[in-house]
């Protein structure tokens, strides 16, 4: 893996934490100690041990089983590689991205929806597993093999970009939604990438204010896909909280146990992160569902 990559996303996420920092809203967090941890782990463990491991992986297997092939479509235009790979990385995301809002593989993403703040911090708040398993992390090694590397590093840097902007507590896009005569720009942004309000409304606490849409909006660097599966809300609105409503209830998880669940699960009481524990991601934005099932 280029280490340009890491100092390059290193960049990216001290530039927006220096606008988090002063916008002041740093101090509504309330992170924990647990929280903090989390964050920290799984951004060590991505960016030293998982994304470096399977490209690793994927560049043996392929010297392996098709030595042939390295570097086979490196004379492709830069163009149609992105594009390749918007479709192996970030439409394959988008896919499981969805899939872990089902009942089998929530438990793995649930991690990145506990936290009751939005910011660049969260980003890659996840189990340990919901990243070794990705598809379009191993469908990247593959390409690079193939010779996208070069280009893989711009297309990488772009969706890193996109993805804290999302993420961030600094609303970015809300001058467009402001100034009536930025609307045009704003129509074209919210349908083709991730904002803050259409992501926020992802992690939203609940459904029931008419900005929240936990169902949807499960693009990553695309936002186009959600219009095309159907699962796009736009409003131009934020969410008032984001987090979990069973977290309110029972307590929040341990960092540990979210991060690498099945290994390590839960002892709370009606937890998705137990043994024959509901692992509906539905029923827990819905606080009269969590408790009916206690």
């Amino acid at each position: 893996m280029n280490p340009l990559q890491n100092i390059l996303l290193l960049g990216i996420l001290l530039t927006f934490a220096l606008l988090e920092w002063r916008s002041g809203r740093y101090k509504d967090f309330g992170a924990t100690r647990d929280d903090t941890k989390l964050e920290a782990a799984m951004l060590l463990a991505l960016l030293a041990l998982l994304q470096p491991g399977i490209f690793f992986i994927t560049g043996k297997l392929g010297a392996w089983l098709m030595p042939e092939q390295r570097n086979a479509w490196a004379h492709l235009p830069a163009w149609a590689m992105f594009g390749i790979l918007l479709v192996a990385d970030d439409l394959t995301q988008y896919w499981w991205h969805r899939l872990s809002h089902t009942p089998l593989l929530w438990p793995l993403h649930r991690a990145h929806h506990t936290a009751h703040y939005m910011s660049i911090r969260i980003t890659y708040r996840n189990n340990f597993f919901y990243y070794a398993m990705m598809p379009g992390i191993w469908m990247s090694g593959i390409l690079i093999y193939l010779g996208f590397a070069n280009v893989y590093l711009v297309y990488v840097v772009l969706k890193l970009t996109v993805i804290m902007g999302a993420h961030s507590a600094v609303r970015w896009d809300e001058p467009f939604y402001k100034h009536r005569w930025l609307h045009p720009v704003a129509w074209v942004l919210e349908r083709t990438i991730s904002t803050p309000a259409t992501h926020w409304a992802h992690h939203a606490l609940t459904n029931e204010d008419g900005i929240g849409h936990y169902k949807g909006n499960f693009g990553n660097l695309l936002f186009v896909w959600d219009l095309i599966f159907g699962s796009a809300k736009i409003t131009r609105q934020y969410p008032a909280r984001v987090g979990l409503q069973d977290d309110l209830i029972y307590g929040k998880e341990r960092w540990f146990t979210e991060m690498f669940y099945p290994v390590i699960q839960s002892k709370r009481e009606h937890s998705a992160l137990a043994p024959g524990g509901r692992a509906n991601a539905v029923e827990e934005t819905d606080p009269a569902r969590v408790l009916a099932k206690g």
